[in-house]
């Protein structure tokens, strides 16, 4: 149920380095007709890094580890593609049906076909009110039992980051920091939290995950945290998720359902910056974990 493209495949003859990039923000994450032009950018970031990208989508039941420009262009633009995570696979399979696959589920499919290397643009994790709802993301348990790197940007700032931080310590996830002592929050450089390592250069971060198996500790991921380059004005943050938390209340929305509704708040209301940010994030965290990919060879 594995189809590799071309190349990928040739990768994998020559060992070369290659990195997993999800679908989900291409078919779910980002709108028209910008989230293919985002995607063919973002391969070719991975590339002039000299690493192969390996964008990962289940199409008609099968799993597909890269996509040629077809495939690429249809994970873009049909609508037919639903969010897969790991639950979800066998059933996808079966089923024959389409799908877009989140962090847990490229980080597992990444896995499976021998990918070390994954870059997204944020973490899931714990929700707000998650001590009623218990509405915690699938990403952390992945991040604790698949042993794949993971470039990200922090989590999103509308979570509960302090929560997340202790579920990710909980699950023993290791967690450093790129050229940063602070946790990053997706649109923001700093959470607000300090983070306990730091390094300087994918070399640094290249002999950390292989430094995995002399003590042990091979079967976890590792989280690379990466600040976005370019983050979202502070006040019109904080001005933006006071307000979709008020507009939330008002509309009684709760549990699971907050997290979504404060994402479109954000993009229907910041005037594109959300957008922008999404987008730079995505382009810096692919650069450094191809340079990380690079590096471990």
């Amino acid at each position: 149920m594995i189809q590799y493209s071309d190349e990928v495949k040739r990768a994998r003859s020559e060992n070369a380095p290659i990195v997993a990039l999800e679908s989900t923000i291409i078919a779910h994450g980002l709108p028209r007709p910008k989230n293919l032009i985002v995607a063919q950018e973002v391969e070719e970031i991975v590339r002039e890094e000299g690493a192969t990208p390996a964008t990962i989508a289940i199409i008609k039941g099968e799993v597909h580890i890269g996509l040629n420009e077809k495939e690429l262009e249809q994970v873009a633009n049909d609508d037919g593609f639903t969010k897969a995570s790991i639950r979800d696979l066998a059933i996808l399979a079966s089923t024959k049906k389409s799908a877009a696959t989140t962090v847990a589920a490229t980080s597992h499919l990444a896995n499976l076909a021998g990918i070390e290397f994954f870059a997204t643009g944020g973490l899931g994790g714990v929700h707000r009110g998650a001590s009623e709802s218990w509405d915690e993301s699938a990403d952390l348990l992945a991040l604790a039992n698949i042993p794949v790197l993971v470039v990200c940007a922090g989590v999103k700032s509308i979570l509960d980051i302090s929560a997340t931080l202790e579920r990710l310590e909980t699950l023993s996830v290791p967690l450093i920091g790129f050229c940063t002592n602070k946790f990053p929050g997706f649109y923001l450089q700093d959470s607000g939290y300090s983070l306990e390592h730091r390094v300087d250069s994918p070399k640094e971060i290249a002999a950390i995950w292989g430094a995995r198996n002399e003590v042990g500790t091979p079967r976890s991921g590792l989280v690379v945290a990466n600040p976005t380059p370019s983050p979202m004005d502070t006040a019109l943050h904080e001005r933006l998720l006071k307000e979709g938390l008020n507009k939330a209340k008002a509309k009684g929305v709760i549990g699971k359902e907050v997290t979504p509704f404060l994402l479109e708040y954000f993009h229907t209301n910041s005037s594109g910056e959300s957008l922008r940010v999404n987008v730079e994030i995505i382009k810096s965290n692919a650069k450094l974990a191809a340079q990380i990919a690079v590096a471990s060879k």
